[in-house]
């Protein structure tokens, strides 16, 4: 597998767990508690042996960070809100 789809997918996984943070904020703390603890298990469960490829380390590799980038990274996406329905009259 190329090094740059190995990038990609996981510049992708990143990208998705950041975007959704920054679109719908930080939600209440044991979910993202909930999801670094997540994928700490899926990092340390070993996989079966049909799973040694290549294309499921990526797949694996991605939903990795996907889980540990959105529930580590939410303490720097706290701000407020925004409520649409605040302000109008």
């Amino acid at each position: 597998m190329s090094d740059l789809v190995v990038a990609l997918a996981y510049g992708a996984s990143v990208a998705v767990a950041l975007a959704s943070l920054h679109f719908f904020r930080a939600r209440v703390w044991y979910l993202h508690a909930l999801s670094v603890a997540a994928a700490f298990g899926l990092g340390v469960t070993p996989l079966p042996a049909s799973w040694h490829t290549p294309r499921h380390d990526v797949i694996v590799g991605s939903i990795f960070l996907l889980l540990f980038v959105w529930g580590a990274a939410a303490p720097f996406f706290r701000g407020r809100a925004h409520d649409t329905h605040a302000h109008s009259h």
